[in-house]
């Protein structure tokens, strides 16, 4: 499997996509976008992980992030993958879901292939990770994250969609601590 983007080092940062199979819409309930945000939270107290930015999508996930006290970002992604799989199962089977047979479904038949038995898929493999290398690319980035909300029609202020980092940028009510970088 490629390594091109892919977290292999300690202690670098990268930006990272994390995406559904299908890019279906599964993060529109708000329990489903609070389980990440749950996760995420764990990653930081446990797993090392430093979150600068992020933005929680219908499909995907952005974080630009690292590790730290020596977590490999690779094992960090592939336990937070795991874990809100099982999650994001749960919660559609236990609480009200519109889509459940149709969600349901799809993620079984992204098995098939699978050499591994496994019941649902819901996240592609592996995951897009860019290494930072420059303050102009952090600053992309950022605004990349930031904007994909506005860009979806969304809202029309980053600040405006509670789960991004935006807020805490603008110094708004937030679920997700993240460190703010000063690229200004």
């Amino acid at each position: 499997m490629s390594t091109k983007y892919k977290a292999t080092t300690t202690e670098d940062a990268y930006f990272i996509t994390i995406t559904t199979v299908g890019w279906i819409d599964v993060f529109t309930r708000l329990n489903q976008k609070e389980s990440i945000i749950k996760a995420l939270q764990f990653c930081q107290k446990n797993k090392g992980l430093e979150i600068y930015a992020y933005c929680i999508m219908t499909s995907h996930i952005h974080l630009l992030c690292k590790t730290t006290n020596g977590f490999i970002m690779s094992d960090v992604m592939r336990d937070f993958k795991r874990f809100t799989s099982k999650k994001i199962i749960e919660i559609i089977l236990d609480e009200p879901e519109s889509r459940k047979e149709w969600m349901l479904e799809y993620f079984k038949k992204a098995c098939e292939h699978l050499k591994k038995e496994q019941q649902y898929k819901v996240w592609q493999n592996g995951y897009h990770a860019e290494h930072i290398y420059s303050n102009k690319f952090i600053r992309q980035k950022l605004d990349y994250i930031h904007n994909n909300p506005v860009k979806d029609k969304i809202v029309t202020l980053p600040e405006d969609y509670y789960f991004s980092s935006a807020r805490n940028y603008g110094g708004l009510d937030n679920e997700l601590e993240v460190i703010l970088l000063d690229l200004f």
